[in-house]
């Protein structure tokens, strides 16, 4: 499954990059905290789903984050200058699959919306 959202914030790869990272977590996110850095791109994190290895990647436009663990293989990205919107930001997110309950899909877009606030207030 795949999930869109475009957050009105203008910036830059390198904004974004300065900004969000393993260190930077609890600043951005209510419901995802880091238990323990243990590299530079990657950390023991605990969340509504449960405890994971974060995984943290620079990347063109933006940065991409992935658990590790998780049997959904949950990854996500935090982009722009490029489409669909080339001056905003653009929350990217999917799971390895093609249907999930409602009450995941529900946890999904409540994470999102969690990301959204966090890039809103830091940004």
């Amino acid at each position: 499954m795949e999930f869109f959202k475009i957050i009105d914030v203008d910036t830059n790869e390198m904004e974004i990059q300065s900004k969000i990272n393993l260190s930077a977590i609890n600043s951005f996110l209510s419901d995802m905290f880091v238990l323990e850095q243990t590299t530079e791109n990657s950390a023991h994190i605990g969340s509504q789903w449960g405890e994971f290895t974060l995984k943290y990647e620079r990347i063109k436009g933006g940065v991409r984050f992935y658990l590790v663990e998780c049997p959904n293989a949950l990854t996500w990205t935090i982009t722009t200058g490029y489409p669909p919107e080339q001056n905003k930001i653009v929350f990217h997110l999917t799971i390895n699959r093609t249907q999930k309950e409602q009450e995941f899909i529900d946890e999904i877009n409540d994470f999102i919306a969690d990301w959204e606030r966090g890039i809103v207030d830091n940004f």
